[in-house]
């Protein structure tokens, strides 16, 4: 398996795990009723909770970009050094993104979102080089 491979199944599984939390705190403030119900007035996430609920939707709409481009890159044989650090470095960005999302860290989430954007650029890069 290719580096821009592994790292896109890296990316897609913890893509996968990210509503785990925050459906937990979803029972644990809910209960489980209205956890799987439809409540009139329901009791609203746990602050964290709720920015990881936005930090998934994120990771959702970026994994569908990025994975179109690593598998762009594994169709057209275009792997290299570039496209392997750039699909290295996007998995620790996304991790970084959503823990420093959901604990509401400023400049860094930011930072990190930035820094998998600019992975993503690189791979559109070394695709229409």
């Amino acid at each position: 398996m290719t580096t821009e491979l592994y790292y896109l199944t890296l990316v897609t599984l913890l893509t996968a795990v990210l509503w785990v939390p925050y459906v937990l705190n979803l029972i644990i403030v809910r209960g489980l009723l209205d956890a799987v119900g439809y409540p009139d007035n329901p009791t609203p996430l746990a602050a964290w909770a709720a920015r990881t609920k936005m930090g998934h939707y994120n990771a959702i709409e970026n994994l569908v970009i990025f994975a179109v481009l690593v598998l762009v890159i594994q169709l057209a044989e275009l792997n290299n050094e570039a496209t392997a650090l750039a699909c290295t470095v996007y998995f620790w960005a996304r991790l970084v993104h959503i823990v420093s999302y959901s604990f509401a860290v400023p400049w860094i989430r930011t930072f990190a979102f930035v820094a998998g954007f600019v992975c993503q650029i690189t791979l559109v890069v070394q695709i229409l080089s």
